[in-house]
């Protein structure tokens, strides 16, 4: 088995919360050696999210829940006090034999501790320095702070979710992970990549990114915002109707729901049959999928009273058998218990200084020859600060203890 692909990159980890931490946790999986910077004594913004936590074995309280585990995995915890003028050294030792410097403070908020770009720049003329902000590094918004519902209001994502204008509950909505912040990780770790890749074909050449949450919502929202540069008309909220072939939404059963989406002509025509109308399939406001999309409402209601008479199971086993995509409603539970899911083994464990048997998200890329493996838990607090500046920066016993007095770290 060969290497990790980083294997050998180094990256100073300044961001907190959840885009940031998501886009260094993917680098560490493909094994890059992340050093997370955490405030002295509170850590990580994400720690003090709210329960749940996970139980200490001594029944003492912990900052180790839900949404801190979920994006630090396969890191090493170091606490430093960067508002202090030796914290602010240790960050700068640390930077020199980095190649990555990733922070998420608001603009301009580093360059008061000397740990801006420029100033990195300076002591390692080669570091990839990512800067992950709500709005980015200029214009007028750039000194706010925001959290990724704010901008799946700002960036328009609300705008087009939630029910129809015409149903009961009609209005924006929140998707209800923080898909921006998601993306936003993503798209960090695309330019750190596309960086470090530059930098080896262009002789060292080391450069500032800034990635910010409302650029990627908007970004994201692709076809949708593409239809409003066509035509300059806003789409409307469809509810669970699908993007593309029609008809596709939430249809209930006798028993729950499914999803279906009918992406061609010939699809529809063998849905017709599974549903016991073939004679839809003839219709002449029905017969092509530009018809049903013009005629979406009538069909849809159509097929909303074909399906409440049999069971999703029944549904299902009769759709894939026709070979119409389509699949059930999960929630959580079914969403682990899914013979797919288990097979592609998307629930993994670790090992857990609190809890022997961890439960983590596997990370979602698989490689033939450098399989992501390793799944170290999310450190404790502090965890690896002796380890590392001791080994990184040849600090003593003593060195560390006055460090600790001092609330340096």
């Amino acid at each position: 088995m060969s290497a990790l692909p980083l294997s050998g990159i180094r990256i100073l980890d300044l961001t907190r919360v959840l885009a940031g931490p998501l886009s260094a946790q993917m680098l560490a999986d493909l094994g890059a050696d992340v050093i997370k910077i955490e405030r002295p004594g509170t850590g990580d913004d994400a720690r003090a999210f709210g329960p749940p936590y996970l139980k200490d074995p001594d029944g003492k309280a912990n900052n180790n829940n839900s949404f801190y585990l979920c994006a630090n995995r396969n890191k090493k915890s170091v606490t430093v006090n960067i508002a202090s003028a030796e914290g602010q050294e240790i960050i700068r030792a640390l930077a020199k034999d980095c190649d990555v410097f990733m922070e998420n403070y608001k603009v301009g908020d580093l360059k008061r501790y000397g740990l801006d770009y420029e100033a990195i720049r300076a002591i390692n003329g080669g570091i990839i320095y990512c800067s992950v902000t709500g709005f980015g590094q200029t214009g007028p918004y750039a000194p706010r702070a925001g959290y990724d519902a704010i901008f799946q209001a700002m960036g328009g994502l609300m705008s087009v979710t939630g029910h129809m204008d015409d149903e009961p509950g009609a209005g924006p909505m929140k998707v209800g992970p923080s898909i921006v912040d998601y993306m936003t990780g993503m798209n960090t770790s695309i330019g750190i990549l596309a960086a470090l890749y530059h930098r080896k074909v262009s002789g060292g050449a080391g450069q500032h990114i800034d990635v910010c949450l409302l650029d990627t919502v908007i970004a994201s929202l692709s076809h949708w915002l593409q239809i409003y540069l066509v035509n300059g008309k806003q789409p409307p909220r469809r509810g669970t109707w699908g993007n593309g072939g029609m008809p596709a939404g939430m249809f209930r059963c006798t028993d729950g729901e499914l999803m279906l989406v009918v992406g061609n002509d010939a699809q529809f025509t063998r849905t017709c049959a599974v549903l016991g109308a073939p004679e839809l399939a003839s219709d002449p406001k029905f017969l092509k999928n530009n018809d049903r999309v013009t005629n979406g409402k009538e069909i849809m209601a159509i097929f909303a009273g074909l399906f409440l008479k049999n069971t999703v199971g029944h549904w299902l086993e009769q759709l894939e058998k026709a070979g119409i995509p389509c699949g059930p409603v999960n929630d959580f539970a079914h969403v682990f218990a899914d013979p797919q899911v288990r097979a592609r083994g998307m629930e993994v464990k670790t090992a857990h200084p609190f809890e022997q048997h961890l439960s983590l998200i596997r990370n979602a890329l698989t490689f033939s020859e450098t399989p992501v493996t390793e799944y170290r838990y999310p450190p404790l607090l502090g965890e690896h600060t002796a380890e590392v500046l001791s080994s990184k920066l040849g600090y003593d016993a003593a060195k560390l203890d006055a460090l600790k007095q001092q609330g340096v770290i």
